[in-house]
């Protein structure tokens, strides 16, 4: 864009820091000369003749600007007839406010405040249509470019000299400037109040997908936050300070939240990820890439039912915390759901183990140890008295011996499968 170009993009800078409280300065100091613009004014002295033959062409320079801008500018090369009916009135507004301001003497930064704004507004406008920047200051430097071809030529006409009109030219593009800078901001603030309103529903989307609720509101919220409806979701659960490596993992679609998880407490310092449509193998390829990560990986379930992920994942985040451990890497629930279903339930686990493992009772703590791990591996390796020796690092004899005594414990019920799945689960 060069010079003109850079100072655009310098005032847009000013603009953005606080662009609507900069509207409101304007209209509370009416008094005071905000731009370099109303003293390049103030400097320039225009004749009745000139002022008159200028406004005169108003309706035509603005006619003339809009068609170049809508044959140059391929964004609104389809604009339809209601659109450059309003490409027009902005123009004309433009320029009106443009000629009442290179007329005045004394304060010029009245009829300056009015564009400012209307520039402003439509940079938002803009926004909101969908249109870029990059396509708005086209438009201006366009529109710029013709009106000062038609403005100057009728100026010259109507007696204007070399003097004024380099001080006219320094005016005009001063002018443009600052009405660019105005619309850039009016562009930037649009989307950034946009985008902090979609997070907002984004944030909103995700906590009641974790609460579990109704698909109606779950459907109004998807509406609100203009998120494509995945078919299955998978929540994942990681530390708010592993969060930003995280994300750059998954999906950019995925939902983020990191406040008022649903049975979380602040000190628990942790975050959820919900990723859209994890295939199988995307899910495989993410816990290789998560590595070393805290993160645990709760299971892939219809997007309605994304509680149901969530709620595994938390166990898990929970059972990992009270071993005292906590996720030291990728945590995944699906190969770990023997875990998950004993440690559902702690006091029925306690329960099952006390039965269980009554005929145990009776002995010394250290026999009743080696007895509950021979039996175990004994129960895992089907009665193989080679692989229980070799686990525990004992002779086959010893293991014969030890099977011995659990026999004479339990008896038969060491034949029954109803005591065999109980003891499986309380040695797990």
């Amino acid at each position: 864009m060069g010079a003109q170009g850079s100072k655009i993009l310098t005032q847009k800078r000013e603009f953005s820091d606080e662009s609507c409280s900069q509207m409101t300065k304007i209209d509370e100091n009416p008094h005071e000369s905000p731009t370099v613009t109303a003293d390049r004014a103030a400097a320039l002295t225009l004749s009745l003749d000139v002022q008159t033959a200028l406004r005169s062409h108003l309706p035509s320079v603005a006619e003339h600007a809009v068609a170049a801008i809508i044959v140059e500018v391929p964004v609104y090369a389809a604009a339809r007839s209601f659109m450059v009916d309003n490409i027009e009135a902005a123009v004309q507004m433009a320029l009106g406010s443009f000629l009442t301001l290179a007329a005045r003497s004394g304060d010029a930064s009245t009829p300056l405040r009015p564009a400012q704004r209307g520039s402003y507004e439509l940079g938002r406008g803009e926004a909101r249509s969908g249109r870029s920047v990059d396509a708005l200051l086209a438009a201006y430097r366009v529109g710029a470019r013709v009106s000062w071809r038609q403005l100057s030529a009728v100026a010259v006409e109507a007696g204007m000299d070399a003097s004024q009109l380099a001080q006219f030219a320094e005016l005009v593009f001063a002018y443009i400037d600052e009405l660019s800078a105005a619309s850039v901001a009016g562009h930037a603030d649009e989307l950034e109040t946009s985008e902090r309103l979609q997070r907002q529903h984004r944030d909103r989307l995700a906590l009641e997908l974790l609460r579990g609720a109704s698909e109606e509101v779950l459907l109004r919220r998807l509406d609100r936050a203009r998120w494509e409806k995945p078919s299955t979701i998978t929540a994942l659960l990681t530390r708010e300070t592993e969060l930003h490596g995280i994300r750059g993992l998954v999906d950019p679609r995925s939902l983020v939240l990191a406040e008022d998880l649903p049975d979380v407490t602040a000190e628990e310092n942790t975050a959820a990820l919900l990723v859209p449509d994890l295939s199988p193998g995307a899910r495989t390829k993410l816990l290789r890439a998560i590595g070393t990560r805290p993160v645990v990986v709760g299971p892939t379930r219809p997007w309605l039912l994304t509680a149901g992920s969530y709620r595994r994942a938390l166990r898990a985040h929970r059972l990992l915390r009270d071993a005292g451990s906590g996720a030291q890497a990728a945590y995944d629930t699906e190969r770990h759901l023997a875990d998950l279903v004993r440690a559902a339930d702690p006091e029925a686990l306690a329960d099952l183990r006390r039965m269980a493992l009554a005929p145990l009772d009776d002995l010394t703590e250290v026999a009743r140890e080696k007895l509950e791990e021979t039996l175990r591996l004994w129960l895992l390796h089907r009665g193989r008295r080679e692989a229980v020796a070799e686990a525990l690092f004992v002779h086959q004899q010893t293991v014969r011996y030890r099977v011995g005594q659990l026999r004479d414990l339990f008896g038969d019920d060491l034949d029954d499968p109803d005591v065999v799945r109980d003891l499986v689960i309380a040695l797990g």
